[in-house]
């Protein structure tokens, strides 16, 4: 589908820049990061996600892993 948009001159000379750099063309570029912005943001999916992550039986690690985000905590402002 075609669309026209309209974004900022700095943003789209980035674009352009990072187009080359990956070799991919702009409509390239531009829809892997609208479809990345769309899945970050789709509240339904981020709740699937951390569903399933909450479901999963703890890892290994899991005692490590806890004692380690402990003491990040603790070391944090909030």
């Amino acid at each position: 589908m075609k669309t026209a948009i309209s974004i900022p001159d700095d943003v789209f000379a980035d674009a352009e820049k990072l187009a080359r750099s990956l070799k991919k063309s702009r409509s390239q570029l531009y829809s892997h990061a609208l479809r990345e912005y769309v899945a970050r943001h789709a509240a339904d999916q981020v709740t699937e996600a951390l569903d399933r992550v909450c479901g999963e039986a703890p890892p290994a690690d899991y005692d490590f892993a806890r004692a380690a985000a402990t003491r990040t905590l603790r070391r944090s402002q909030w």
